[in-house]
Parts: structure tokens; sequence; C-alpha cells
């Protein structure tokens, strides 16, 4: 786990990084993107009491992911060492087996983010566990968003020339059924993954010619 929260936490800052190089300086609102993203995440699990709603389980998960990309930013902010970081990132992730009411711990977790203005590691962790996502699939995930999000920057998604969807499918999609076919174990799973993202796009692009 130490080493692939260490990996996070560099994917993440290279992540900012290529964004804004001075992101550091410019103090983002990340817990104002983190209670947005939960709302999001509510929609998608079903909280209206006047029509039938199954919760959408993968939905949910790309939610999860998205506020742990904000969540590690926060970590990132403070000034201890990436070891300390790593560290307390493993002391407060819980995963212990409890009973969870997965829409209320969704609302602890928003308030308790609007009031402290900080990443609830542990209501995180929490909400893992009522949706049933592992760590290592949390990881795979994250580090296949935060490729994507390289993928996106790199071909013009700043600028607004970069295309969401091809080949009749969101690049998101793409995403899945290539993760499918790699190892994620394997060193150098995201320079993989990028570089087959790259050639189905380049495919697409040429077929549209």
């Amino acid at each position: 786990m130490k080493q692939q929260l260490t990996t996070m936490l560099e994917m993440q800052d290279a992540m900012n990084t290529k964004v804004h190089a001075d992101w550091r300086q410019r103090n983002h609102e990340w817990y104002r993107a983190i209670w947005i993203e939960c709302a999001e995440l509510l929609d998608h699990y079903g909280w209206k009491w006047w029509k039938k709603q199954q919760p959408d389980r993968d939905q949910v998960i790309l939610e999860l992911v998205d506020i742990w990309h904000f969540g590690l930013s926060i970590v990132l902010s403070n000034e201890s060492s990436v070891d300390d970081k790593v560290a307390k990132l493993c002391e407060e992730l819980d995963f212990a087996d409890v009973e969870c009411d997965f829409a209320s711990d969704v609302e602890v977790f928003a308030a308790t983010t609007l009031t402290t203005k900080t990443f609830d590691v542990t209501g995180f962790s929490r909400l893992m566990c009522g949706i049933g996502l592992s760590f290592d699939e949390l990881y795979r995930r994250y580090v296949g968003k935060n490729v994507l999000n390289f993928f996106r920057q790199d071909h013009g998604y700043k600028e607004g020339t970069y295309r969401k969807t091809w080949q009749g499918k969101e690049d998101n999609e793409h995403l899945v059924e290539i993760i499918e076919q790699l190892d994620t174990t394997q060193q150098g799973f995201k320079d993989t993954l990028y570089t087959a993202l790259s050639d189905r796009y380049k495919n697409s692009s040429e077929n549209n010619l």
C-alpha cells in the first residue's frame, strides 16, 4: 500500500503541475470540488424516494476516484515529507468491516469537508467500504483516470480542441476497455496505457480523414 500511495501522490503532483506549474501557490479550493462530486455521487447511488432507483456502482466508483484526485491534492498541499504523508494516509485509511449507511455516510463526509476544508481520509475509506471498493481497485482506477487526464491535456483539452468521443465511444469507455486488456501490476503500466490510448485516438483521427 505504501508504494501505491507514493506512486499516486507523485502522479497527482505531476498532473497538477501539468495544469499549473505553480499550483501550490494558487491555493485552489480542492474541498469545493470534493463536495460537488459528493452530490453527483449521491445522484448515481440514488436517493429519490418517489421513483425506482438502483445504485450505479460503476459511476459511484468513478466519482470516488475523482474525489480521491482532489483529496490527494489537499494532502500534497501540506509541507510534510512524502514519507510522512504516506504514513498518515495509511493510518487514516480504515477498512474495518463496519455497518454502513452509504447515503448518510456521503452526507457526513461532505459536511466534514465543508467544515474543515480538508480531506477526511477515514470518511472516504468508509465510503469505499460502503460501495465495496478495495484499495487495489482504487489504485487501478486512479492510475487509469490520471493517465486519461494527462492524455486529454496533451491532446488539446485545455484549448478546447480535444475530441472526447471517438470511434462512437467516450474516452472513459476506451479507457475501461484498454485496462481490461493490460496487466495492471506490470512495471510501466501507466506508460503502456498511455501508448494504447494514443494509438486508438490516432487511428480514429486517421479514419475520419
